[in-house]
């Protein structure tokens, strides 16, 4: 993706609070989904025109606005990060051990990655780890999807532990996405943080909610920012 899209979408994130409450996506890309996530998340799913094709980009959204925006490819690798509270923009490195493989996750029910990333600060980041198919399947808002396990840690460049995550998500073999559900994460420093953000309801062009750029579940009793799944390399 050309650096223009990445500058438009951290603008988009600073503009001011009184911005209209329907997600717009950046000029060139069209609007596909619109996911509705317990704990006062919404994600907007769009893609580009001048992306690869297969290529999407997910917009995360608490109660305070926009705070992190990925961009996926056809086999749900992380090919692109970017935190809208600290401008940090990761991007998948070409040459991994092995990386993930969506289109593996579903011949054999289990798929082990190895891989890189590198941020606009010069941080460099190896995750390793795998997702598993449990057999489970379940319907959220009359779209059928699968259960599936993970366990992945990443390290700096000195090999240096950094964060783990493990939990379960749920998978779309339609749609070819990864969604989230409950997960642990935990970091170098013994800080330990349970979530649980699973889908409520799935919104396509037509529908009601499509394009809520406001989440609506639990935002009552809840307002974070709390680790998000796109880390999963679907990352």
């Amino acid at each position: 993706m050309q650096q223009g899209l990445a500058i438009l979408i951290l603008a988009a994130a600073f503009a001011p609070a009184a911005e209209a409450s329907v997600f717009a996506p950046p000029k060139g890309c069209q609007l596909t989904l619109t996911v509705q996530m317990r704990q006062c998340q919404v994600a907007n799913h769009y893609t580009c025109a001048d992306d690869t094709p297969g290529d999407r980009w997910i917009s995360y959204a608490d109660g305070s606005g926009v705070f992190f925006t990925s961009r996926i490819d056809t086999e749900t690798r992380w090919m692109e990060s970017i935190s809208h509270e600290t401008g940090e923009i990761d991007l998948l490195e070409p040459r991994a051990p092995d990386h993930a493989s969506f289109s593996t996750l579903l011949a054999t029910g289990r798929d082990d990655y190895e891989f890189y990333t590198q941020s606009n600060y010069g941080e460099r980041r190896r995750y390793a780890g795998h997702d598993q198919l449990t057999g489970e399947t379940v319907v959220i808002d009359g779209v059928p999807l699968e259960r599936a396990t993970f366990d992945l840690s990443s390290y700096d460049e000195a090999g240096n532990f950094v964060s783990r995550r493990v939990g379960d998500q749920y998978i779309s073999r339609d749609w070819r996405m990864f969604f989230s559900n409950v997960e642990t994460f935990e970091n170098a420093f013994g800080d330990s943080v349970k979530t649980a953000q699973p889908p409520v309801t799935f919104s396509r062009p037509g529908d009601r909610g499509f394009g809520n750029a406001e989440p609506e579940f639990d935002c009552n009793v809840l307002m974070t920012r709390a680790p998000v799944a796109p880390i999963q390399p679907a990352l």
